[in-house]
């Protein structure tokens, strides 16, 4: 593959479709934070509830102005392109576009969450392997600088998270922001999670993630707070407290393994894993409507 990679961007109703061009391309990010093994050449524009079209003109106007070209014609956007990252706000979308770009037998970056439901994640995933698609999905904050040192070479036993819940202008407000908490949570204690129990507060919820080996994940997803954080215990009963500084882009460090997958094929996220943080979401999703714990991948799914 050349020395740049060429990007084509499905989505405009999310911040992370300029957020991430801005970081591989526009000439005034500082040399230090740029990904110049990337090239993002085109984006496919279409109506989400998550933007207006006000919103979205803003964003095509500033993407035109470093080289991107904006268009509603999908066939256009992912011509002569070497590498797909879907950044669509609307988890509900993610099915029928990885559905349209799974064919191309191009690498995929699936932006967060993985969909808007646990069926459909498992869905998108049996369509990558119908077409020997390779992708892998993930929220910037699994390799966000302060949660990877955090939890580097230890083992975990329990984990209480803080982050930032927005609501969803469609679908459930925890899937679609409690995902980046959740994938903090899968990163530090492991997959085996076995059923979450959320409840609703006057700033957000807390969500309990029990184990059947005794680890134990809480989550405080909070609509007045921006930061991310949490205190760690390890199995020599060590605490770690961290809070995520930002002092290094948190997209940056998510579109280096962007920019290493499109060019290696292999992905720095098991698909597992991701399916685990869908299932985790899915269930406190329920558990906070029905006020009881739910099963992280419930027997009929």
């Amino acid at each position: 593959m050349q020395s740049k990679i060429k990007v084509a961007i499905i989505g405009l109703d999310t911040s992370h479709a300029v957020a991430m061009p801005k970081l591989i391309q526009d000439p005034e990010t500082p040399p230090e934070n740029r990904i110049s093994g990337l090239q993002v050449t085109r984006c496919l524009r279409f109506a989400s509830p998550f933007q207006t079209a006000e919103g979205m003109d803003d964003r095509q106007k500033y993407l035109e102005s470093i080289g991107v070209t904006v268009t509603e014609n999908f066939d256009e956007a992912v011509a002569d392109c070497d590498a797909l990252m879907l950044n669509i706000n609307d988890p509900s979308l993610h099915l029928e576009y990885f559905t349209r770009c799974a064919p191309l037998g191009k690498r995929i970056f699936l932006d967060k969450p993985f969909a808007d439901t646990l069926a459909n994640a498992r869905r998108i995933d049996a369509v990558a392997r119908e077409h020997n698609t390779a992708y892998f999905t993930s929220s910037s904050l699994r390799f966000a600088a302060d949660v990877t040192a955090a939890a580097a070479g230890k083992t975990f036993t329990a984990a209480h998270l803080w982050g930032p819940v927005g609501t969803a202008a469609s679908g459930s407000s925890i899937v679609w922001y409690g995902v980046h908490t959740f994938e903090m949570l899968q990163k530090i204690l492991g997959r085996g999670a076995s059923q979450v129990m959320c409840v609703a507060d006057s700033d957000g919820w807390q969500a309990l993630v029990t184990y059947p080996d005794g680890r134990r994940g809480v989550i405080e997803l909070s609509r007045s707070r921006r930061d991310y954080g949490g205190m760690l215990r390890d199995t020599d009963g060590r605490e770690t407290l961290f809070h995520e500084s930002c002092t290094r882009p948190l997209y940056y460090m998510m579109l280096e393994q962007v920019e290493k997958f499109f060019r290696t094929g292999i992905v720095p996220v098991a698909i597992e894993d991701s399916l685990e943080v869908m299932a985790m979401l899915e269930a406190a999703d329920k558990s906070a409507l029905s006020l009881r714990p739910e099963a992280v991948f419930p027997d009929n799914c």
